[in-house]
């Protein structure tokens, strides 16, 4: 063999060898996307990742029954030229929220030609045991940026059409690892977790696979979203949500918001440790009222972020995923 063949053999051998260690993040999405809007960044970053082929969009659900919340995430999965995904929409016992301006029943009616509600969609446990079951074994990285009433569904679930495992057998085989916005570190409460408690309390004491958690600590001193409502074009409903959103939420007038939701989503599909600090393992023990706090002596697998640089590098990295806009 000459060398010149030999050379470029070997170049693709490491090229395909590449590649093959850059294989896509799979991602459950599971939002409660209404009481607050940071979970508008949080979609837009998820969709800019998957657009540069970081991560693959298995599947999207609304764990807040409120009634536009499922419509609300398909509206901004059809802008994103992704109208495909599988959408859920909460069970009967998620909790209830919308913002006080519901801005979610304006993205709604801005979207879509006829009146749509949660009603329209399969039930959120439905959509993960399908998705589940049709993936690889170890898979699958579940985002939560809400509530985890769907993931506490998910558990106590039995077999079905989809798949003759339980749920917890399902997320055993299937799950590789849950990003959580969730709780407060090393101790305290936080909304997520505290307003549905029983859910809380039970899905974190039975969780199988490795928790990491991006803390209320987190994302609350790092401000985004004034370029999106700035610099997002007339047709972006997402910029249109910030700009709306900045301007009435509570009331009030703000320049930017906090990015709970984004922080997760980025740690989901790229290294965490590029961009914060990891601690862990530990525990991440939760009370029956919903607060929780943190056992460094007890290895449960589960780590949480704590801030490594200045607030405003993270959130310019974060401003930039959310400006994405996709070709029509």
């Amino acid at each position: 063999m000459k060398t010149s063949s030999f050379v470029l053999l070997f170049s693709l051998c490491l090229l395909v060898l590449h590649s093959q260690g850059k294989q896509p993040v799979k991602i459950i999405f599971d939002t409660d996307m209404g009481p607050d809007y940071d979970d508008v960044g949080a979609i837009a970053v998820l969709h800019a990742l998957a657009a540069q082929g970081e991560c693959e969009i298995l599947a999207c659900c609304a764990s807040d029954g409120y009634a536009t919340i499922a419509p609300t995430i398909d509206a901004f999965n059809h802008y994103f030229n992704r109208p495909d995904l599988p959408v859920g929409a909460a069970g009967n016992n998620a909790p209830d929220f919308s913002a006080g301006n519901h801005w979610n029943d304006s993205i709604v009616n801005r979207s879509f030609k006829e009146k749509k509600t949660n009603a329209d969609y399969p039930s959120a446990v439905a959509v993960y045991r399908k998705t589940l079951a049709s993936q690889k074994n170890n898979s699958v990285t579940i985002i939560t940026v809400g509530f985890v009433s769907n993931l506490a569904d998910l558990l106590q679930s039995g077999p079905d059409e989809f798949s003759p495992l339980s749920g917890m057998e399902l997320v055993k085989k299937k799950v590789k690892r849950w990003v959580a916005m969730a709780g407060r570190f090393p101790e305290g409460g936080e909304f997520n977790v505290n307003r549905h408690p029983e859910a809380s309390h039970y899905v974190f004491q039975h969780w199988p696979t490795p928790i990491l958690f991006s803390g209320f600590e987190i994302g609350v001193s790092i401000f985004t979203g004034r370029r999106l409502a700035d610099e997002g074009s007339d047709n972006n409903p997402l910029a249109w949500a910030y700009r709306y959103n900045l301007d009435t939420y509570e009331g009030k007038k703000a320049a930017k918001r906090q990015s709970w939701d984004q922080t997760a989503v980025l740690c989901a599909v790229r290294n965490p440790e590029k961009y914060f600090y990891v601690v862990g393992p530990g525990k991440f023990v939760i009370l029956e009222n919903g607060q929780n706090a943190w056992d460094p002596d007890t290895n449960a697998s589960h780590h949480f972020l704590v801030h490594k640089y200045p607030y405003q590098k993270i959130a310019d990295v974060i401003d930039e995923l959310m400006l994405y806009e996709p070709k029509p």
